[in-house]
């Protein structure tokens, strides 16, 4: 999945906000170097405890920031587009431009149209572990729990269980420790029944371990994308399409060649 965002303040610094023909061309850049779906965001979703402030987007604002792009893209393309929102109105009008994925980093959560709009409109949903109040026994087993919880109440809620992927949140609402633990981990992900897709790409665990500013993270990234794959990740979210796809490809490669 390559992140597409059209936003002023993205934490990577590659947002690009209001030149909608610059994005189509990044988005269509990322797919010929071998992304499977582009995640399309309007609101940044960093961190406000290691960001510092972050500008609250409304949603109109938001909805204009990312249909043009989406509806480009699907005219333009054949891509998988996915819309990053929690917002039900948003993930609407994403979904009518041609988005057929929603990834909620509230975990069907923060908007209670959110589930029945996915449900009504048979588009596939991440369900991603988020947090107010970050207290863990054990920060995989609570986020493994919290998961499954979640994708009863999706599929209670009428969607269908194959169109739903999990995510553990890495970098949301946890520290670097619990982050590497989750990575460390990950195939406990895989007792929920469903695909499971990591987010770890120039994230600030990545640049604490590292002391690395945002822009220089494309090795330790490497890293975290291939020890997902070799836990069991079946789709990573990623900056840096072309380079990723060469590490996803080999590490690949050599698990499924071990599995044989």
């Amino acid at each position: 999945m390559g992140i597409l965002n059209a936003t002023p303040d993205s934490f990577s610094g590659d947002g690009i906000h209001q030149d909608v023909n610059l994005t189509v061309s990044r988005g269509i850049e990322m797919l010929s170097g071998g992304a499977d779906v582009l995640d399309v965001g309007g609101e940044s979703s960093k961190p406000p405890s290691v960001y510092g402030h972050v500008h609250k987007v409304s949603v109109d604002e938001e909805i204009q920031r990312i249909v043009p792009v989406i509806r480009a893209l699907s005219l333009e393309t054949e891509a998988v587009i996915s819309v990053d929102t929690y917002k039900a109105k948003v993930a609407k009008a994403a979904i009518s431009a041609g988005a057929t994925m929603v990834n909620d980093i509230w975990g069907l959560g923060r908007d209670s149209e959110m589930v029945h709009l996915i449900a009504e409109t048979g588009v596939y949903v991440v369900i991603m572990h988020n947090t107010k109040s970050p207290k863990y026994k054990d920060v995989v087993k609570d986020t493994v729990a919290f998961l499954k919880k979640r994708v009863a109440f999706a599929i209670s809620a009428g969607i269908d269980k194959d169109k739903i992927i999990v995510d553990p949140g890495i970098g949301f609402a946890k520290g670097s420790e619990q982050n590497l633990q989750i990575l460390n981990r990950l195939h406990e992900y895989k007792t929920i029944g469903v695909p499971v897709m990591v987010g770890t790409s120039r994230k600030s665990t990545i640049g604490e371990i590292l002391e690395l500013p945002i822009d220089d993270r494309i090795e330790g990234t490497a890293a975290t994308v291939s020890v997902a794959i070799t836990r069991g990740a079946d789709m990573v979210r990623v900056h840096d399409v072309p380079e990723m796809h060469r590490i996803s490809t080999m590490t690949d490669a050599i698990v499924r060649r071990r599995a044989q």
